[in-house]
């Protein structure tokens, strides 16, 4: 695996919307390991400044990333009644309910970013929630991309497979961030990365990256004893020094708050994992009322930026795995090299 993606290391740092940007991804190239970058927010325009950005400071390769979620039509009742349920906050918080946008903030693989991944040619490209369509897919594949892709259960592998993905990144249910699964959305199919990692890799030729609650270096020999070829990590980098993360969502990683995760819809109205906060709390990190994803998070993005001015992180998708233990202010280099020392 480390030869297909031209690493001297099998550490991928996942790639992590809103809380990096190509510093994070340069710094993890030039230590060895595949620095990736998240594609899922930005203009096409941003997507060509960022890859520019990773190109003018590293030789090495590096990973694109996009989403693949079919855009939802719009409810206006369903927006309607997440509005009333959200409404309390907004009255507490002096906000009006009335002036929140509407735009989701996360768009899927289209013929715009394709359009990018033509021009740039990326060396590896990674997708999360499936594969986009066959036409586009080719359009990846013809750059000569190594592409990659996240199976959260062993039919979702099997399916990667049989449409051509170079490796496949298991993701299991420790993983922090947004579950990439597609095939359904009963969370109760889905595992542990001890118990899904061994299951993929028996159930597919290709290679297998494991992803979920790696943290440090025995972490990663285990992974790979496991019979994955890579492994992908997050949670470890969020309080490294090249992260954007906010000093809020740094001081609950770092404290005994991480230790409490859960899946949450409320944030983007699509199950990801994160810290307990107030309103997880008090509304339940998965509720009927949250809009399909990416829908909530524009109602709620007043709220937190609200509370992040007060100092308090009530409203905010503090994303985590259920392993925060490796969370620490340090170079992302030696972050990457501490994760590959047993090795």
């Amino acid at each position: 695996m480390r030869d297909r993606l031209g690493v001297a290391l099998p550490i991928i740092q996942a790639p992590m919307a809103g809380v990096q940007g190509s510093a994070l991804a340069i710094a993890v190239c030039e230590a060895g390991g595949l620095g990736s970058l998240p594609m899922a927010m930005l203009s096409p325009d941003a997507m060509r400044a960022e890859i520019a950005a990773v190109r003018a400071a590293t030789s090495r390769p590096f990973n694109l990333n996009f989403f693949c979620h079919a855009e939802p039509v719009a409810d206006a009742a369903r927006e309607a009644t997440w509005r009333e349920t959200l409404a309390p906050y907004y009255r507490e918080l002096g906000l009006d309910l009335g002036a929140a946008p509407a735009a989701p903030l996360r768009k899927p693989f289209d013929a715009a970013a394709a359009d990018v991944v033509r021009e740039l040619a990326p060396p590896v490209v990674s997708f999360h929630f499936g594969l986009p369509s066959a036409s586009l897919l080719d359009v990846v594949r013809r750059t000569g991309a190594t592409i990659l892709s996240s199976a959260t259960t062993v039919d979702e592998a099997r399916w990667l497979e049989e449409r051509g993905v170079h490796a496949i990144i298991a993701q299991g249910l420790e993983a922090g961030g947004h579950r990439g699964h597609f095939l359904a959305d009963d969370l109760t199919l889905q595992c542990g990365t001890l118990a899904l990692v061994p299951q993929i890799a028996r159930a597919v030729r290709v290679p297998v990256i494991a992803a979920g609650g790696i943290a440090d270096a025995p972490g990663v020999a285990a992974a790979l004893d496991l019979g994955a070829s890579a492994v992908q990590v997050g949670t470890s980098y969020l309080c490294c020094d090249e992260a954007t993360t906010s000093a809020i969502h740094r001081a609950a990683l770092l404290s005994d708050a991480a230790h409490h995760t859960a899946l949450t819809n409320l944030f983007s109205g699509g199950p990801a994992r994160g810290i307990v906060n107030r309103i997880m709390r008090e509304l339940g990190p998965m509720s009927p009322a949250a809009p399909a994803f990416p829908f909530a998070s524009a109602a709620i993005a007043p709220l937190r930026a609200a509370a992040e001015r007060a100092g308090r992180g009530d409203f905010s998708p503090l994303w985590s795995g259920q392993n925060a233990t490796g969370c620490r202010a340090s170079p992302a280099a030696e972050i990457t090299r501490a994760l590959a020392s047993a090795l």
